[in-house]
């Protein structure tokens, strides 16, 4: 399988992870972001919705990372549900993830580090960091109770929400402030085939200092 990724993209690294846990043979193609490509004529005949991640298997060709954590899964048998009420449970979280905490913290970090400073807004990403810290609330006091999210072992659902919180640029999340989720991040990096994302991805900032 080959997936087209990016190393600076959390989304990306949700699916390079899924891979990774699920043991699948893969390997990364760089897409140029910063530099345009996944706006090219070319990347849009792959992907209409011009993101990444994409991940290539045999003839089928799939977008967004919660789709490809979903396929993988499937595939490969691990890492989902053991029933359709466990598997619901895993997507419960997954769509958390996608419209509370990626999808917040995605912009916000993108807006205080990569934007140009004369771009940033303070009051957009003030805005963005309250949502933040309200999603992590919650992902806080249900790690509160159990190891994992959605289930009694690793799941996608972790792995989606995880996505962003391994990076190191400043985006108002600090792992101090929530036990729980830097217990269960440990947890996560301690997984066999865990790499940090600018290790399992091409591409990161040092690449363009």
């Amino acid at each position: 399988m080959k997936l087209y990724c990016f190393g600076e993209s959390g989304n990306a690294y949700k699916a390079a992870l899924t891979l990774q846990f699920s043991q699948q043979d893969w390997e990364p193609v760089y897409v140029d972001f910063f530099n345009g490509e996944t706006r090219s004529e070319t990347f849009r005949a792959l992907s209409v919705m011009g993101e990444v991640p994409v991940l290539v298997d045999g003839d089928a060709v799939l977008t967004q990372s919660g789709v490809i954590q979903d396929y993988v899964s499937s595939k490969s048998g691990r890492l989902g549900g053991t029933s359709a009420a466990a598997r619901r449970e895993i997507l419960r979280w997954m769509f958390f993830d996608n419209h509370k905490v990626s999808g917040v913290a995605g912009p916000l970090r993108f807006n205080m580090n990569f934007l140009p400073a004369e771009k940033r807004n303070a009051d957009v990403n003030g805005f963005l960091a309250m949502r933040l810290a309200s999603a992590l609330k919650i992902v806080e006091q249900q790690l509160s109770n159990q190891n994992w999210l959605a289930a009694d072992h690793i799941s996608i659902a972790d792995i989606a929400v995880a996505g962003y919180l391994f990076y190191p640029e400043p985006f108002t999340f600090d792992r101090q402030d929530y036990p729980h989720i830097d217990r269960w991040l440990d947890a996560i990096a301690a997984q066999p085939g865990w790499k940090h994302p600018y290790d399992l991805m091409p591409g990161s900032p040092a690449d363009r200092a």
